[in-house]
């Protein structure tokens, strides 16, 4: 049989304080009918100050266990995506390791802004596959408020905090991660980034967006590595049951659907209600379609993302 990392259990956190689109017409020159039109964003929840993207994927992280009938003495492995850590070091990951008191295992955070999250996925993958352990909690966690320019409407009505996880277990099977594909082009960095850091400015920084530029490669990207890991997994899009992608805006979702002929009612769509969260945003989705009944064991499920950089991904697995 071949040995393949089983999704045993999922899990979200959001924060407490959710802002619809009114409120945050309050705030900034914008409208509900605006927001709405150009990408499908209705609300997103806003961490409150004791609210951190460690808090908030420890929180994921207890749920995942839940759902996985597991103890977090049980975990070898942690891997959380993000690119708002709580502190410069160490990472985010140790801190949630130590919140769930393991006191030994291996702990890291991995930065590939929105694809985070499948970038974590097919590292915690390839190290249980190689034997690395057994168990695996893989998060994404951010709280991209804390980085948004609040006086720019075209990006802070955006992006919205939150966390998802999931454990993966080694086993044997026919379920499992059947292929991951990854990709990374640091010649568009000027498109999507933060214009701060340690190395740099010495400040956090905070978010710039050209749009129109990041719509027009989302769509090509997202594309291509969705046909990409279908073919390294032996898949078409026939045999996909869902979708699951990375929650930027209803227009790139809409696209790409159209791009690789999947029908609209295949792809699970949150990002009215969370608006784009980055690397919590794909595990986010798949919590949500988990536990609302869609996604259901045996399925083929597909995540893809694609975020600053430009880095891009997707995986395919039978849940």
């Amino acid at each position: 049989m071949t040995v393949r990392s089983v999704i045993a259990g999922v899990g979200s956190a959001l924060p407490r304080r959710r802002v619809d689109n009114a409120e945050l017409a309050k705030r900034v020159d914008t409208s509900d009918e605006w927001i709405v039109a150009r990408t499908g964003i209705r609300a997103r929840h806003i961490a409150e100050p004791d609210e951190t993207t460690a808090s908030l994927a420890t929180d994921a992280a207890r749920r995942a266990l839940s759902d996985a009938g597991m103890d977090a003495s049980e975990i070898h492995l942690i891997v959380l995506a993000t690119a708002t850590p709580d502190q410069t070091f160490p990472s985010s990951a140790t801190k949630v390791q130590a919140s769930l008191g393991i006191a030994d295992c291996v702990a890291f955070d991995v930065h590939a802004v929105c694809t985070g999250f499948l970038y974590a996925l097919t590292v915690a993958d390839s190290m249980l596959r190689a034997g690395s352990g057994r168990t695996a909690l893989v998060i994404g966690s951010e709280t991209f408020s804390r980085i948004l320019d609040w006086e720019d409407r075209t990006t802070c009505v955006l992006f919205g905090d939150g966390a998802g996880a999931l454990v993966l277990r080694s086993e044997d099977g026919e379920r499992g991660i059947l292929a991951t594909q990854l990709h990374a082009d640091g010649r568009h960095n000027d498109l999507l980034f933060v214009d701060g850091g340690p190395s740099t400015t010495g400040t956090v920084g905070k978010l710039r967006m050209k749009g129109r530029e990041v719509f027009r490669h989302a769509v090509v990207n997202l594309a291509e590595v969705l046909g990409e890991v279908l073919g390294a997994a032996g898949l078409t899009s026939d045999d996909v049951d869902w979708v699951v992608p990375h929650q930027a805006n209803a227009r790139i979702l809409e696209a790409t659907a159209r791009k690789l002929g999947l029908p609209p009612e295949k792809v699970i769509v949150t990002v009215d209600n969370h608006a784009n969260t980055s690397a919590a945003s794909v595990p986010l989705a798949l919590d949500v379609a988990v536990k609302d009944g869609r996604i259901k064991r045996g399925d083929v499920v597909v995540l893809e993302a694609m975020g600053g950089g430009f880095t891009w991904g997707a995986a395919a697995l039978r849940y």
